[in-house]
């Protein structure tokens, strides 16, 4: 097992990417915490978590996996990889959990796209993690549940498992041999933050909230209406998810927000009910994790 996990470290280390090694058998990195750091060898100048230490050195990847059958994490922000993560209703821990697969399917072809084909594995639980090259410049933070349900990313802070690996539920298995594709222009859309405030809130600065408000669903609006083929799902989409916080902060009415969407996506070439779908879940999903303003909770 120790040469084979080497392998799968090395196939890793070939394509580019950052390795550290997991506890055998788990997905637990199996380097010392802070608390435990020996401020020696690579920590002799402060302690270095996994993401510091990963490397893309086949000779470091060779003299760590000699100690044991170590599984193999791979760090994606230092590899420049935003993985997206696909779970399984199992893997939430209910049978009624949306299926991450079938959800980013949907997404994909509201978006008006096939599903990427690009470098791609399965889980042991039989969610799949699908590779994508970072933007340059950009640095991408982990994601829940942004994109869609049951629908995960990972980049800067954040690692996968690499085909090879095994746990007791099973091994992680390539299931193709391409190269990770360029992140979808769209997909990058979805994963933009949408803008905030310059100031925090206060019942002084109700009147100013709601001025930037409206200034927000006009800007809005715009973007959506004079999107390009290809990127008006993902535009519509990103505009629901901005302005569902201003009615979930009592600034701006629901309806009015959804109608001069509608007709923003309407107007650049989507169909009534693409819109209706696609806001209704963006705006839902923004009323509830924007239940408070920033700075209140």
């Amino acid at each position: 097992m120790n040469e084979y996990l080497m392998q799968a470290a090395l196939d890793a280390v070939v394509r580019g990417w950052y390795v550290f090694p997991l506890r055998p058998g788990t997905k637990r990195p199996a380097l010392h915490g802070e608390r435990a750091c020996p401020a020696t060898g690579p920590c002799a100048d402060g302690h270095r978590k996994w993401e510091e230490r990963a490397t893309n050195d086949p000779d470091r990847v060779r003299a760590a996996w000699l100690h044991g059958p170590f599984n193999v994490g791979i760090a994606t922000g230092p590899s420049g990889l935003l993985v997206v993560d696909l779970d399984t209703p199992e893997h939430q821990g209910s049978s009624d959990a949306p299926d991450g697969a079938a959800t980013f399917g949907a997404l994909c072809e509201r978006a008006g796209h096939a599903v990427p084909d690009t470098y791609r594995t399965r889980t042991p639980s039989g969610g799949g993690h699908l590779y994508f090259t970072a933007p340059s410049g950009v640095r991408m933070a982990n994601t829940a549940g942004t994109v869609a349900d049951s629908v995960d990313t990972r980049a800067w802070g954040g690692y996968v498992v690499a085909a090879g690996s095994v746990t007791p539920a099973g091994r992680y298995e390539a299931l193709c041999d391409r190269l990770a594709a360029p992140l979808p222009e769209w997909l990058h859309t979805i994963l933009q933050p949408a803008p905030k405030p310059s100031q925090g809130p206060s019942e002084a600065l109700a009147g100013q909230s709601r001025r930037y408000a409206n200034v927000a669903l006009s800007n809005e609006t715009q973007n959506v209406a004079t999107a390009q083929h290809g990127e008006r799902e993902a535009k519509l989409f990103r505009a629901a998810r901005a302005l569902g916080r201003f009615v979930a902060w009592g600034d701006l009415p629901r309806h009015v927000v959804e109608q001069a969407l509608q007709e923003a996506g309407e107007a650049a070439g989507l169909s009534a009910s693409e819109c209706r779908s696609t806001l209704r879940s963006a705006v839902n999903w923004s009323i509830t994790h924007n239940q408070a303003r920033r700075g209140t909770a």
